[in-house]
Formats: structure tokens, C-alpha cells, sequence
């Protein structure tokens, strides 16, 4: 870790963040994970060997930029090297809990569910974004560990929260998430609105805005109770090839790091 000083990470696998400039001005890390194939919405053991080895120098600590949604995977890799006992918050439209139809591969879409399966150092996970009918599909073993949040109740949450002021603090009392446990947070932006980002997913109705209040209202619980937390990743970047949609997801990085900054 010697002379290693910036804990903002970011993992370029399509080159997308080469088109958005939120970073600027900031001390970075870039990983160029480019030259890795095998990687596109599956992630095989050599690639995850390769990607590891690169990942080594960097601490777990930090905010860590993870490409499109389709390396959602990213997260998984990210927490199996946490050391002590956490748990997991992820906003998402989707609950990434299907597991691939091929053993042995990593995926996009059932990262949370391998990670269930295989990180013992993983106690809880917090789900927010997916609607009822997503959750209602999840494998019964999983539930038990999975806390839910999901659209249709966000959306009812919704006129509460933008009345009255302080609701925002309310729904994280809601939600039970113990500040005596590290947390890891993973965002996919697919959870925003088409508005506010465009991602490679079927995408949400939340708003940044409203991300952002539910995100500082957790962060001041936790600093009130002396909380930790390991890591921030954000990914649902757009293809390279819609490079004209990426100005949105610029804008709600620069917003996510700006925020996170504070807390790192």
C-alpha cells in the first residue's frame, strides 16, 4: 500500500468512462481491465483470477466506479475481499439473485446470489429497487437473508417523503440496518429513472435526488452510531456504442462521487 494515496477506483472494462468526465480534476486510480476477455456479463475464473491480481494494490476502502451492468459481477469480486463480518446494501432494479444456467460462471444477474451462497464473512443483504413480482421470484433459502424494498413501496413512500421533512431518516429506521456491522454499498443506476441515467438494463422510477436524501440519511445514521462503511461501488454506465446517452450518467456520477467524497 506504500505510496498509494487515492480511493477512487475506476475499472474500465468497454471504455466507457473514456467518453464522461466527471472524474476530472480528481486523484484516481484507473484499471484498465480492457485486454481481459470473458468478461461481458459472465466473468470465468481466469478472468476473475486476472482481475483480482490487478485489484490487489488497491484497499477495499473506497469508491469504486465498476463499468456497465453488465459487470455487476464486480460487486461480488469486490466483497470476497472483505475480511471482518458486513453486510450489504445494494439499490437496483433488478435482485441479481439468478443463478447461471452454466456452473462455474459469475454473472451480471446472479452476483447477490452467489454471494449469499459463497462469502461467509456476508451476514445480511438490503435489496432496494426491484418490484414485488422480481422479489416473489427469488429462491425461498435467499429470502431469509434478504431485507426488501421494492419499487411499489418506494413509489408509495414516494408523496411522504417529498412532504414531509425528516421522512427520509424514517424509512432507513425502517429498514434495521445495524451500524455495529460494516456496510458495503453497491448502486446500480438502472434503479434511476430514463431520465436521470441510461443504462444496459430495464430501468426504475427513482430520482437521483431522492437516491441521494435515502443515501444521507443513512450515512448520518451511521456516523451518529459510530458506523462503518467498507466500500461505495456504482455501475450502469450505457454501451459504448450510445456514447450520445452517457452526459446523463456523467452527471449522476460527478453527483454519487461528490457525495461519497464526504464520507471517504
Amino acid at each position: 500500500m506504500e505510496g498509494l494515496k487515492r480511493n477512487i477506483v475506476i475499472m474500465d472494462f468497454s471504455g466507457i468512462y473514456q467518453e464522461e468526465q466527471f472524474y476530472d480534476g480528481e486523484q484516481i486510480s484507473w484499471i484498465d481491465l480492457s485486454d481481459i476477455s470473458g468478461t461481458n456479463c459472465y466473468c470465468d475464473g481466469d478472468a476473475q483470477a486476472q482481475i483480482l491480481e490487478r485489484m490487489e494494490k488497491y484497499p477495499v476502502s473506497g469508491i469504486y466506479f465498476i463499468d456497465s451492468g453488465n459487470y455487476h459481477y464486480m460487486s461480488r469480486i469486490g466483497i470476497g475481499r472483505v475480511k471482518e463480518p458486513f453486510n450489504l446494501l445494494v439499490f437496483d432494479n433488478h435482485t441479481d439473485m439468478q443463478l447461471p444456467a452454466f456452473g462455474g460462471l459469475l454473472s451480471c444477474g446472479g452476483w447477490i446470489a452467489s454471494a449469499l451462497e459463497e462469502v461467509q464473512k456476508l451476514q445480511e443483504v438490503w435489496l432496494i429497487g426491484p418490484d414485488e413480482e422480481a422479489y416473489g421470484q427469488v429462491e425461498e433459502p435467499f429470502k431469509d437473508r434478504v431485507h426488501f424494498l421494492s419499487r411499489e413501496r418506494l413509489a408509495e413512500a414516494r408523496q411522504y417523503m417529498a412532504e414531509k421533512k425528516g421522512s427520509e431518516e424514517e424509512l432507513i429506521r425502517s429498514l434495521e440496518i445495524p451500524a455495529n456491522i460494516p456496510l458495503y454499498i453497491s448502486i446500480d443506476k438502472d434503479v434511476l429513472c430514463p431520465e436521470e441515467a441510461a443504462t444496459t438494463w430495464s430501468q426504475g422510477d427513482m430520482t437521483l435526488e431522492e437516491m441521494l436524501k435515502v443515501l444521507l440519511a443513512l450515512c448520518f445514521h451511521f456516523e451518529k452510531e459510530n458506523g462503518k462503511i467498507l466500500q461505495v461501488d456504482i455501475c450502469g454506465e450505457c454501451d459504448p456504442d450510445k456514447s450520445m446517452e452517457s452526459p446523463k450518467n456523467d452527471h449522476a456520477n460527478k453527483e454519487l462521487l461528490r457525495f461519497w467524497k464526504k464520507w471517504f
